[in-house]
């Protein structure tokens, strides 16, 4: 499998301008289509819930996705678990960011599925920084990601592209994906900065 079709000066540019970056080319053929098997055939996907640890819990009112995190476990997820470690360099060396770590699971949306509008992270609550989306199949109409600034107006909706990925600072934008037509199949990840209290990482959020 090669490996990632991406400038890091076109990345990193992006990125200082707008905060986010779309890539419509960051997987390769192979390893895309070696991940989307994966997800929709060996996954063993599950309704995801809101909140964390003890808050967490099951509102279809807010998400209808079915998720499995990656651990790494089939040679397909450790080459995408590299690539994404390449991106967590680039981003350290040159904007200094202080990634610490990276973290990601499949997602599944199917017909009449969605996210309501969300943030990844809250100012200093959240030690999450980036969130990444990669497309692992193609649409034709559904189930796009809508990404707002700031002040809630539209930036753009990024239709699932096999191959694609959309990048963009976790506590900035606010995002969700629109009711999903065909069957779409994603890895959303989070690179996390290191807020751990007397050396126990804090969690995902």
């Amino acid at each position: 499998m090669s490996g990632p079709v991406f400038s890091s000066d076109t990345i990193i540019d992006a990125f200082y301008r707008h905060g986010w970056v779309w890539l419509p080319n960051f997987l390769s053929t192979e390893l895309n289509t070696a991940l989307a098997h994966e997800a929709q055939y060996n996954a063993q996907l599950a309704p995801a819930g809101v909140g964390r640890q003890s808050d967490h819990q099951l509102n279809q009112q807010i998400r209808r996705d079915a998720t499995q995190w990656l651990d790494g476990s089939t040679a397909a997820q450790q080459q995408y678990l590299a690539q994404m470690a390449q991106l967590q360099q680039l981003f350290n060396r040159r904007c200094f960011l202080g990634l610490f770590d990276f973290e990601c699971h499949f997602a599944r949306y199917q017909n009449g599925d969605y996210y309501q509008k969300h943030v990844d992270a809250f100012s200093g609550r959240s030690n999450r920084v980036l969130t990444t989306v990669s497309y692992l199949n193609s649409v034709s109409a559904g189930g796009e990601l809508a990404l707002y600034d700031e002040h809630d107006n539209l930036i753009d909706k990024f239709l699932p592209t096999a191959g694609g990925l959309i990048l963009f600072e976790s506590e900035r934008f606010p995002h969700e994906v629109l009711p999903a037509i065909d069957s779409r199949y994603s890895i959303a990840g989070w690179f996390r900065k290191n807020a751990s209290i007397n050396g126990v990482l804090d969690p995902a959020s």
